[in-house]
């Protein structure tokens, strides 16, 4: 099934063993353009970078790293206590603008030939819903990619992310500090406190990105944690 999900291979150099097995995928987008830029760059050995797959706007998809192989797509990251979060992951790198050259919704095409491929991912490594990522989460304080505009809701509906739970409390943290020690605890890295709220807020309330904790944050992390403790929400 997956060489029919795969339009092209272009095989990088950039990647190295896995030392851990594979529980995660992580979303990115190249902020690149036009897609061949990208991906030169995600090619070029001295770069330093790469990823599983690319998926251009228009829905064609291209084998980087095999995924037996630690792709370099990650950085300096953590999730949920991992800390080599390339050894433990899938990355796709979507062809997109990003923020930086002007940042607009993802292209149907592209969603449409990212669906069955992490669908075959999930499946084939059993990898849980919460640890379907984007780059901005593991990596808070450096990254916003994909953002706010990525269609997660679409993901969620499939079964291949957790949808954004509907609280059924509200006001429950006491203070901010409480919030950031939940932020810790669902799987953020809190280095950078604002950073790691700006991530949660462009995945789960993406309306406004601004860092600062408000009512509706700590309604959905509150809920977001009970869902995983009661087995809700692998």
């Amino acid at each position: 099934m997956k060489d029919e999900l795969v339009h092209h291979t272009r095989l990088s150099p950039n990647c190295n063993a896995r030392q851990l097995p594979v529980t995660m995928a992580v979303l990115h987008y190249t902020e690149m353009q036009p897609v061949e830029t990208a991906l030169d760059r995600l090619c070029d050995p001295e770069a330093q970078v790469s990823a599983h797959y690319l998926i251009s706007e228009e829905g064609e998809v291209t084998l980087l790293v095999p995924e037996d192989k630690r792709a370099w797509h990650a950085g300096a990251s953590y999730w949920r206590g991992i800390k080599d979060v390339n050894s433990a992951s899938i990355g796709i790198e979507l062809d997109h603008p990003g923020h930086r050259l002007g940042y607009r919704p993802f292209a149907d095409a592209q969603i449409d030939a990212l669906i069955p491929l992490l669908h075959r991912i999930v499946k084939q490594y059993n990898i849980p819903r919460a640890n379907v990522v984007a780059h901005s989460d593991v990596a808070p304080a450096r990254k916003t990619d994909p953002g706010e505009l990525f269609p997660w809701e679409r993901l969620a509906q499939l079964g291949l992310a957790i949808e954004t739970p509907k609280p059924s409390l509200t006001d429950v943290f006491d203070n901010d500090g409480a919030v950031y020690l939940a932020l810790e605890r669902y799987g953020y890295d809190i280095t950078d406190g604002p950073r790691a709220v700006e991530a949660f807020q462009r995945r789960w309330c993406p309306r406004t990105i601004d860092g600062v904790i408000n009512a509706e944050i700590r309604a959905i992390l509150f809920q977001l944690l009970l869902d995983r403790d009661r087995g809700a929400a692998r």
